[in-house]
């Protein structure tokens, strides 16, 4: 199983790294540019990786613990929920690195 979440993590079934519609034109060019060379995908794995080892950490959480860039997190961990990889949980609960509540994140 662990095999095949990063493989779909790393082939994105559904979507791809995207930019909102009111970013400006450079987001979208970098957005399109680490799905072409692959970085998003690596990025996904990573982040499928430290959700399958820390089950039911927030974004902050898991960066702490694995090292990886919040903001890597929480533009790939969207993804992997959009492809049924990832789930959240608890909303509610109290983030450890912020102090206020956050999203958690499980294996789905």
């Amino acid at each position: 199983m662990q095999t095949d979440l990063f493989s779909a993590a790393a082939q994105r079934v559904h979507a791809i790294a995207r930019a909102r519609r009111s970013d400006p034109r450079t987001s979208h060019m970098a957005a399109n540019h680490v799905e072409k060379v692959g970085k998003a995908g690596q990025q996904r794995v990573r982040a499928a990786a430290a959700v399958l080892a820390n089950p039911g950490c927030t974004s902050q959480e898991l960066s702490e613990r694995t090292g990886i860039n919040r903001y890597e997190l929480a533009r790939r961990l969207p993804e992997l929920r959009e492809d049924c990889l990832v789930i959240n949980g608890d909303s509610d609960r109290i983030c450890r690195v912020s102090g206020r509540p956050a999203m958690t994140w499980w294996p789905a």
